[in-house]
């Protein structure tokens, strides 16, 4: 079992920038990779970004250039910069960390980017 606690959501202005962060349980959390999806209000939940074991980052499309994923394993963290942010980007992201077989979600942190 894995507890994945995300935080750092909030209300931001188009252009702003936000920062999430996810810790992770497990003492072997520098051995997976980890992945920030979101689910806007109607869609279905997509892909933001994902970080490898080794530190190689992937992004979707629609944010590349603008969010940064990152890892401190020494905390057990990943962290998603959010900057240049849009009224699109506004959804519930979540923190995934995916265990083969299982796959274990946190509870989601609300970005709403609006004036």
């Amino acid at each position: 079992q894995v507890q994945v606690v995300e935080s750092g959501g909030g209300l931001v202005q188009p252009g702003g920038s936000l920062r999430l962060s996810c810790a992770a349980s497990g003492s072997d959390f520098n051995g997976y990779a980890m992945n920030w999806y979101r689910q806007a209000p109607g869609n279905q939940r997509e892909l933001v970004a994902t970080i490898t074991s080794g530190g190689s980052t992937r992004y979707a499309d629609s944010v590349k250039g603008r969010f940064t994923i990152s890892r401190d394993n020494a905390k057990n963290t990943v962290y998603l910069q959010m900057n240049s942010l849009k009224p699109e980007d506004t959804a519930v992201y979540y923190c995934n960390a995916p265990r083969y077989p299982y796959s274990y979600w946190g509870q989601g942190s609300q970005v709403t980017v609006s004036s």
